[in-house]
């Protein structure tokens, strides 16, 4: 707490703010100086600066000012461009809750709170808003600016494991009626074993003699995948996406203004061709999403899960058998050999 003005006449100022040398100062109770306007300056510019100063200290003190201290962070930068764009959706969620609360008076039952209400509509969701908070708190307290880690201890809920495996009667119907952008977009994952960001971001330069050269942006993983003709008449048909006149692209999947499909763009036109293979195969079912092709992938590989794994560039053999889905058919009794 500020102590008594020495001089009286300085009662009408804000408290902790000064006369300096030259200009009003502020100075925090949590330390430091600030300057906020020269001696000469009226007593209502001092209060609206302190005030601007005070409420910048606050929002550097609370869980939004830490997110974005995190956004702006060497760490957060190295990250794959879709798990920036997602880590910014979860904070739009979790700021309005949490926000303007200091981090260290965030406390396991806060975060329970939320999930328990947020998991009754989106589950999923909450658990990656989680993840991605304890993220935030595990790198501030690295750099001892929290005191501890609030999302510790706190249980995710239970995710259903996918096992949808896209039959080749539904790949080819869907392949049928899509456009260009998607047939080689599916090819590419199905044939590759390749996620949707790693799709969109090969690049021309990615297509040496061997195959095409890709990194995965999850794992780091680093892989040529081998040409074979159907991989080969893929990246044929992606020279047909058309481009304005004077426009050239140094991506595979391109717009026609030559840059490369975003996550959402894409989804777009994934989505699209859908609908329409839904109206013209009603029969079908195509509820799979566009990650399902890379499971359809596992599952089709011949060989071990182990020879699977190798191929499909996963860290651990639990991940691969996460996405080998085909149904194994087994001998009856009497059937065997």
């Amino acid at each position: 707490m500020a102590g008594k003005r020495k001089n009286p006449a300085d009662s009408i100022l804000p408290p902790r703010v000064y006369r300096g040398k030259s200009k009003y100062e502020f100075h925090p109770a949590s330390g430091g100086s600030v300057s906020l306007c020269p001696l000469d300056s009226p007593i209502s510019l001092v209060w609206a600066k302190f005030e601007a100063a005070l409420k910048d200290i606050e929002e550097k003190t609370n869980l939004a000012g830490l997110f974005d201290e995190f956004f702006a962070s060497a760490d957060y930068h190295k990250l794959g461009a879709e798990t920036r764009k997602d880590y910014k959706k979860y904070a739009r969620k979790l700021v309005p809750v949490f926000g303007k609360m200091d981090p260290d008076s965030v406390k396991p039952q806060h975060l329970r709170q939320y999930m328990d209400k947020r998991g009754v509509v989106a589950p999923v969701q909450a658990n990656r808003e989680k993840a991605f908070m304890s993220r935030v708190y595990g790198w501030a307290y690295e750099r001892g600016m929290v005191k501890g880690n609030p999302c510790k201890g706190v249980r995710q809920f239970k995710e259903e494991e996918r096992e949808r495996y896209v039959t080749d009667q539904e790949y080819n119907a869907l392949y049928e009626i899509s456009p260009v952008v998607v047939k080689v977009a599916m090819e590419i994952a199905y044939l590759c074993l390749a996620r949707q960001g790693d799709v969109l971001a090969v690049q021309k330069a990615h297509l040496l003699p061997k195959g095409i050269f890709i990194r995965q942006g999850k794992t780091a993983a680093k892989q040529i995948k081998a040409w074979s003709d159907r991989l080969a008449s893929a990246i044929e048909l992606a020279n047909s996406l058309p481009l304005k006149d004077g426009v050239s692209s140094i991506y595979v999947l391109h717009q026609q203004n030559g840059q490369r499909y975003t996550r959402d763009g894409f989804n777009s036109r994934w989505q699209q061709a859908k609908e329409e293979a839904q109206k013209k195969y009603p029969h079908l079912l195509f509820d799979f999403t566009f990650h399902d092709l890379k499971a359809k992938g596992v599952s089709d590989l011949e060989g071990s899960l182990q020879e699977k794994q190798q191929i499909s560039g996963h860290k651990t053999i639990t991940q691969t058998a996460r996405y080998d889905r085909k149904v194994k058919v087994v001998p009856v009794v009497g059937g065997q050999k």
